[in-house]
């Protein structure tokens, strides 16, 4: 599976908020896109996709910006991905179709819907707060080993 730049940055902006929501009300891309040193104009696209499937509600004006629409436990990496990820989520087309079905029942049943299956479950296993809770250990450790 390949995760597009789109799903990667929101991965990463998601885990972001998680760590700035506990302190500050609202989370600005502006502020997302300094830490992670990406675009800000491409976060904002990835934003309004997010705002639009009712993973992050967002408020206007001088102390506005993002944040979750429920809490990070509850929000998993799949329904971020297919927020933005327009492909993981459809089914695979036929192969060989009417020509041989036969082949057609084999690709589907021995690899296109189990490979479907494990991916969806996988990801939705992973809450965002998963995600925020390792992202800080690493740079616990990170500092730890610094530190030496």
């Amino acid at each position: 599976m390949r995760i597009s730049v789109k799903g990667r940055y929101a991965l990463a902006a998601v885990i972001v908020i998680a760590d700035k929501q506990a302190s500050e009300t609202n989370v600005t891309v502006g502020s997302i896109s300094e830490e992670l040193g990406v675009s800000k104009i491409y976060l904002e696209q990835v934003f309004a996709q997010l705002k639009k499937v009712g993973l992050l509600t967002s408020t206007k004006g001088p102390k506005g910006g993002y944040q979750f629409a429920r809490a990070p436990i509850g929000i998993t990496v799949w329904e971020v991905l297919s927020a933005l990820e327009t492909g993981l989520s459809e089914q695979t087309e036929n192969t060989v179709g009417e020509s041989d079905p036969g082949i057609e029942m084999a690709l589907r049943e021995r690899i296109y819907d189990p490979v479907d299956l494990a991916l969806k479950q996988t990801l939705s296993a992973i809450s965002v707060q998963d995600l925020h809770d390792h992202a800080v250990g690493q740079r616990a450790e990170q500092s730890f080993m610094m530190g030496l």
